[in-house]
């Protein structure tokens, strides 16, 4: 059975959980003995002939190309998506999830002023079955949108965008000219369509190519999949984890490392307060949340994340996945997924001058307060040959042990109203 990834998290450090990574602070080497090593890639030859010129590259450095390297790129080369693929996620598992964070933006619209236009922003949209959903909705709630919503698709694969573009206009993946299914990717913005539904979409590689206006900004499991820099505190201070090549006897071309003294990222990310001995900061994110929070601040609009997180607490998240099953960091590098918690007090602390924030509270509680009991009963009065399924999908969503506790939400919203009374999200009244 497949399952999503947040189920599949374990606890304790998977950093140190094997027993082929030497002790970062270079005093033991393992005694375990490997025959034989994971097997080779592409992109680890890129990586190890990197790593001979310039020295250990750090983990930020090592997720990036592993997830989007533009030849050996995990997210760059397949559908990584459902049953067929390594993961599933929210949407693919019940269009519940999608319908109600379409209602969450309409009222929210509507609670600031219903402004002329609104871009829905969604930040890796994966097959697009989310933002297909929520066309729906705004669809059927056309006497209240009426033509104000465009879509605005921030995705940097060519191969998932053509997949979004035949999802949402209905149109088969294999059709199309090379233009259209290998963009240019220069291009601003590279694709543009029609949905099923009359509604404009557009797609870009980054958040700032996408038209200033009021917008709705979705970000749905995209953060963890941002690369982050691992920090570990010694006697020494701070010291930053490096991924270097491994020629001992570990199982693995690579291994981690501690930096011998201060990097230019330890002295600029870590703070001598800090409690954790271990800690995961995430630059892409801030830079992104700050870009959200300066174009609501400008603008108008919200945001809405939704991940797997913490708020401050959790240390040594990274892990790797590969058909449903956790799978080693460092093994066979661009053939498995790569994800961390998020940090949501990160977040706060980068977009809080500019905006409030609400959350993270957990995924069945926002669901619950959106009203997915009720949705559940419809559907299933309408759909009773879907009974099994319907069912099952909310369970998964809602279960505390499966997505219901592990999943966050996360809100950025304007300082006030438009009538300017202080805001308060649907969603996000803790009970």
């Amino acid at each position: 059975m497949f399952q999503n990834r947040a189920v599949l998290i374990k606890a304790g450090s998977l950093l140190y959980r094997n027993a082929n990574i030497r002790d970062l602070n270079g005093i033991k080497q393992c005694a375990q003995l490997y025959s034989s090593k994971s097997g080779e890639t592409k992109l680890l030859t890129q990586l190890t002939q990197r790593i001979k010129t310039v020295g250990p590259i750090t983990v930020a450095d090592y997720m990036k190309e592993v997830l989007t390297n533009p030849v050996a790129g995990y997210y760059m080369r397949k559908d990584v998506f459902g049953s067929s693929g390594d993961f599933t996620t929210s949407p693919e598992i019940s269009q519940m999830f999608g319908e109600l964070l379409a209602v969450w933006v309409i009222y929210e619209w509507t609670q600031l002023g219903s402004p002329e236009r609104l871009q829905v922003v969604e930040l890796g949209p994966g097959r697009g079955t989310l933002a297909d959903d929520m066309l729906r909705v705004f669809k059927q709630l056309q006497h209240v949108a009426k033509d104000a919503v465009s879509l605005h698709l921030v995705e940097v694969s060519p191969k998932m965008s053509a997949m979004q573009e035949a999802k949402l206009t209905g149109a088969a993946t294999s059709e199309g000219s090379d233009a259209e299914t290998n963009p240019n990717m220069d291009d601003i913005p590279y694709r543009t369509a029609i949905s099923q539904t009359g509604v404009p979409v557009s797609w870009y590689t980054h958040i700032s190519q996408v038209p200033k206006g009021f917008s709705c900004f979705i970000a749905h499991e995209f953060f963890d999949a941002l690369p982050v820099h691992k920090f570990q505190k010694t006697d020494k201070g701070w010291r930053e984890v490096m991924v270097d090549i491994d020629e001992g006897d570990g199982p693995h071309h690579l291994r981690f490392v501690l930096a011998p003294g201060p990097t230019i990222a330890s002295k600029v990310f870590t703070k001598d307060n800090e409690k954790r001995d271990h800690v995961e900061i995430c630059p892409q994110a801030g830079v992104i949340t700050q870009e959200m929070a300066a174009r609501i601040e400008a603008d108008g609009g919200m945001g809405l994340i939704v991940d797997y997180g913490h708020d401050g607490t959790k240390t040594d998240t990274i892990r790797g996945f590969k058909k449903h099953a956790l799978h080693d960091v460092l093994s066979e590098p661009g053939t498995a997924d790569l994800t961390t918690d998020v940090d949501f007090s990160y977040i706060r602390e980068m977009v809080q001058q500019r905006v409030c924030t609400f959350g993270p509270v957990n995924q069945n509680l926002f669901l619950q307060q959106m009203g997915i009991e009720t949705r559940l009963k419809k559907l299933l009065t309408a759909q009773p040959e879907q009974h099994k399924d319907l069912i099952s999908g909310y369970r998964m969503l809602m279960d505390p042990e499966q997505m219901g506790e592990r999943f966050k939400m996360f809100s950025l919203m304007p300082k006030n109203r438009a009538d300017g009374s202080p805001y308060n999200p649907a969603g996000f009244a803790i009970t």
